[in-house]
């Protein structure tokens, strides 16, 4: 209301500021109100506005009632200033700041209905597996206070067969949780910690993969895209959910979240954790994960027990299907832990390469590496030895350990910098490369040169495996993927010949050729060649052999 000091008649008009409809009068003629009591309310655009007077004083007209159009700078009402003893009409009261508005309980009954303690019989049938929840997972993982939840409220999709009580008592989150926080942030800051977490609510319904829980997934992926955010997923559940009524689905065969994660890989760092039975699109999108972090009673398929039934392919045990002794040894798993615990643990070490460098370091006596290469060029050594004493102590991860024995693979750290290191290991086909160790190798040299790990190579190997039987494993192609990858790597990258560079296997050692590392040095105990020294003596020198009739002289 424009301010006025009144006309001939002592009266102070109350005026439209804006056009409008009346949609109350809330004074009354000879009523007493403050400055700034409102005396009439207007509707706009569905928005409603109080108008007051400026003045304090008597209500001597009302010239507009409820239904009314007015125009901008209409007089709605006027008022004989004088003195008010106390509030009138349209004071606003002082707040109770203690006060709880209806929507608001609401709201905090819903938040309430999120949290464990409000399912207790589900959260004490997981406790009785020996296994946390899914909110206990992601709590243990990220700093505290951090998470900022997305989708909490999400109930599954079966209202057309549910009420809404119980879809929000026991289907919370629609079984996946998900959100964005920060993990290490104690060692790298706020914005080199911040992270995307998705976990699946084996509570809920199996943690299986529902309607609202794909979109909430959707929205996370999309969002880790765009903020370039390393993801967690804890996977563990059974797949795809039929039952899910409330949409029109035919197939489902639209669902965009497999398209939309595996978009990532290489973009940011994806870390999959799964204890249990994880199964279906749940092991699809673990698939999608960079590593795979597994309790050492999980079961990871591609296929659930009703699926293979289903199939005609017999029936089974959800144990019999991918155990770890399996999914380990062929390199599904990249590291196999005890518990959640130890997982969670695991998945903060695994992320902190890529987080940055550590200020603070230490490393052992490097005068032991003197004596890790044995000077019998024939005896067997763990170079596993070398990689602990060469970086960073307490620093060496390890991935794959148990596929592609013939290679070590391991992130650590030297100076605080992360780096990544491969190295051939002596007691595996006298460190032969083999299509598992190749394999191996060309994986992790792609995961380090998207994430901007410089990597070494630890070179101790007599070439690559030959004879029919290694033939049989499709050779030729796995091995050569060592020399497509090592070209196209973009970080710096080194070779150390800790004893044996011969043949191609040495020159996969170093991405294709000695002079392709930014150095290619050696211990005193290397020794190189096109193959290996008797090898090649017999193939060269056969004619020569062939006429030495002596044998101990040949």
């Amino acid at each position: 209301m424009a301010p006025s000091d009144g006309g001939s008649d002592g009266l102070v008009p109350v005026m439209a500021p804006l056009p409008g409809v009346v949609v109350a009068v809330l004074a009354a003629i000879g009523q007493e109100v403050p400055a700034g009591g409102e005396l009439v309310v207007l509707e706009v655009m569905k928005m409603e506005h109080g108008v007051a007077t400026d003045r304090a004083g008597t209500v001597r007209e009302v010239l507009v009632g409820p239904g009314d159009s007015v125009a901008e700078g209409q007089v709605l009402a006027r008022v004989e200033p004088g003195e008010v003893a106390g509030p009138g009409q349209g004071t606003e009261a002082v707040a109770d700041l203690d006060h709880v508005r209806p929507d608001l309980a609401e709201l905090l009954a819903r938040r309430d209905l999120l949290t464990d303690g409000a399912r207790r019989a589900a959260v004490e049938r997981r406790r009785a597996t020996g296994r946390r929840t899914a909110r206990e997972n992601i709590a243990d993982l990220i700093d505290a206070g951090s998470f900022e939840e997305y989708g909490g409220f999400a109930v599954a999709a079966q209202r057309s067969r549910r009420s809404e009580e119980d879809l929000r008592a026991n289907t919370p989150a629609d079984g996946l949780v998900t959100g964005v926080a920060r993990v290490n942030g104690h060692l790298f800051g706020t914005e080199r910690s911040r992270c995307a977490v998705l976990a699946y609510d084996y509570t809920v319904l199996a943690g299986t993969q529902g309607q609202r829980n794909h979109q909430k997934k959707d929205r996370l992926f999309q969002l880790a895209e765009r903020l370039e955010l390393p993801v967690v997923l804890f996977a563990e559940g059974g797949g795809g959910r039929p039952g899910d009524s409330d949409f029109p689905v035919i197939s489902g065969l639209d669902t965009e979240a497999f398209h939309l994660f595996g978009r990532l890989s290489g973009l940011v760092p994806l870390v999959g954790i799964v204890e249990g039975r994880c199964f279906a699109g749940n092991a699809a999108l673990l698939g999608c994960c960079d590593v795979i972090i597994a309790t050492a009673d999980s079961n990871i398929g591609m296929g659930g027990p009703a699926m293979i039934e289903g199939g005609g392919l017999g029936v089974f045990a959800p144990e019999d299907i991918g155990p770890v002794d399996v999914q380990g040894p062929n390199g599904v798993i990249d590291v196999v832990v005890d518990d959640d615990r130890q997982a969670v643990a695991m998945a903060q070490r695994y992320l902190a390469f890529f987080q940055g460098p550590l200020e603070t370091w230490a490393c052992g006596d490097q005068r032991r590496l003197r004596h890790l290469v044995p000077e019998n060029r024939m005896r067997a050594y763990e170079v596993r030895d070398v990689i602990e004493t060469l970086f960073d102590t307490g620093s060496v991860l390890e991935l794959r350990r148990q596929f592609g024995v013939g290679i070590v693979t391991s992130l650590a750290r030297i100076e605080g910098r992360p780096i990544g290191v491969i190295a051939n290991n002596s007691f595996h086909l006298g460190g032969a490369i083999d299509a598992p160790a190749a394999d191996k190798a060309a994986r992790f040299m792609q995961l380090c040169d998207a994430f901007d790990v410089p990597l070494l190579l630890l070179c101790d190997t007599p070439g690559f495996l030959v004879g029919p039987d290694a033939e049989r494993s499709a050779q030729v192609r796995h091995f050569s993927r060592l020399f497509v990858i090592g070209a196209s790597l973009t970080v710096p990258f080194f070779t150390i010949v800790l004893r044996k560079g011969y043949g191609l296997g040495a020159q996969a050692m170093a991405g294709g050729s000695f002079r392709a590392p930014l150095f290619t040095v050696s211990w005193p105990t290397g020794e190189f060649g096109g193959m290996g020294l008797e090898g090649a003596i017999r193939l060269g020198m056969r004619r020569e052999l062939e006429a030495v009739e002596d044998e101990a002289e040949r």
